[in-house]
């Protein structure tokens, strides 16, 4: 663990110092369906969402504010089309950094691959987290549980899309929260 907070520590660092800032519009899209992502997003203020269209709605994955990283990851890692959409959900400022650049700090020394690969795990651990509370949980449950994992959510991120992100309403989402 204690590889991983260093590894995530100077990566941030280095985004920081490195990275190239960008500022996002609300609704201004990082990635679209079908685009190869190459970036890895360092979130400053503001926040980010990941999403899938399906047929009938938009299913949110993943959300992002200030002090987070994030992207469309398997296509990050893999090289293939993504299969999201990576949107600014408010005015957002990113610094932004290449893989080619993440590749680098990763090789530098067996230390950072080594915090790279704990990274990698805890992301992992945590998306199999989530598939859980979505298949075994009730919606109060699912909302304790992000809660624990993210206290500021709604401090950061809109109603509408935690709502999305928990699946379901916002009215059943308001409805838990006040009770």
């Amino acid at each position: 663990m204690a590889e991983e907070q260093t590894f995530t520590l100077n990566l941030i660092n280095s985004l920081k110092a490195s990275g190239k800032k960008r500022i996002c519009s609300r609704g201004e899209l990082l990635l679209k369906e079908g685009e190869i992502e190459k970036n890895l997003y360092y979130i400053e203020s503001g926040a980010i969402r990941v999403f899938l269209l399906s047929a009938h709605e938009e299913q949110t994955i993943r959300l992002g504010y200030e002090g987070s990283m994030i992207n469309s990851l398997s296509s990050f890692l893999k090289g293939n089309p993504s299969e999201f959409y990576v949107e600014a959900i408010r005015k957002t400022t990113l610094k932004v950094f290449s893989k080619a650049a993440l590749s680098d700090i990763v090789n530098k020394n067996i230390e950072s691959l080594n915090g790279y690969n704990s990274l990698l795990e805890t992301v992992i651990a945590q998306q199999m987290e989530r598939e859980i509370d979505l298949l075994t949980v009730s919606p109060a449950e699912r909302l304790q549980r992000v809660l624990r994992r993210s206290p500021n959510l709604f401090q950061h991120i809109p109603l509408k899309y935690i709502a999305a992100y928990l699946r379901m309403t916002p009215e059943t989402l308001s409805r838990i929260r006040n009770s």
